[in-house]
């Protein structure tokens, strides 16, 4: 049983399980009915998502210097107690299930998906 980390909207891989959303906001233009249908995802999580303001720091980072500061301010949102309860909920979820989690971006190197990753694996988590 594992995590595996998508991009919302790819097609799913066999034996994926549920796939939760990790983004901010749902995808432009798809009826509510069709986020599964189309592999966008099953369960919205916006709790796992950077806030608005990192996001547009994350997208404008264009330095390794810059990254990394959007990854140190969403690793402390992510610190907050419900956020933190909600990773180690997943991290041994994990142990158990199949489901995976992911976000829109193409690259997930310069991805907030990415450091989810990273957070899950330091909780234990079962990565594929």
């Amino acid at each position: 049983m594992a995590i595996q980390v998508v991009r919302l909207g790819t097609e799913r891989s066999k034996d994926e399980g549920l796939r939760l959303g990790t983004v901010r906001r749902p995808p432009r233009g798809v009826k509510k009915s069709d986020y599964a249908l189309q592999n966008w995802y099953d369960v919205w999580l916006p709790i796992l998502s950077p806030s608005p303001e990192l996001m547009k720091l994350a997208q404008s980072a264009e330095t390794d210097k810059e990254w990394a500061a959007f990854v140190k301010k969403f690793r402390k949102e992510l610190s907050a107690p419900d956020a933190s309860r909600t990773l180690d909920l997943l991290a041994a979820f994990s142990k158990d299930s199949n489901f995976s989690i992911g976000c829109y971006c193409e690259d997930e190197a310069h991805c907030h998906r990415s450091v989810l990753r990273i957070l899950l694996a330091e909780r234990g988590a079962s990565i594929k």
